[in-house]
């Protein structure tokens, strides 16, 4: 491999973990729900997306597996946000690439 050394494999594999449980389309429209810092509950979400509560729960548990989101509890609710806040840069990258009427 030359150049690439082990610890540089770890981070791409990490890098590439990551993007994977980034790939789905609830995932993505869960993480933009997210953007801003803001922290919501399970139900919070699933209504905003029109979704049952076992898909997103199902969602949600796979981008906190991978490292994606972070949750807090609070009394009753458990809070979803995002662990790294320049997530949403990868966001915009991807709704500029998909959504901009000029490609």
């Amino acid at each position: 491999m030359g150049e690439i050394d082990e610890l540089n494999i770890e981070k791409l594999e990490l890098a590439a973990n990551l993007l994977k449980a980034i790939a789905h389309p609830m995932r993505i429209a869960i993480l933009k729900h997210l953007e801003g810092g803001k922290k919501l509950t399970v139900t919070e979400i699933y209504e905003a997306l029109g979704i049952e509560q076992a898909t997103t729960s199902h969602h949600l548990g796979i981008l906190k597996d991978k490292g994606v989101l972070c949750s807090r509890r609070d009394g009753k609710n458990t809070y979803y946000f995002l662990k790294h806040e320049m997530l949403t840069q990868i966001l915009d990258c991807i709704h500029k690439c998909s959504c901009d009427p000029q490609n």
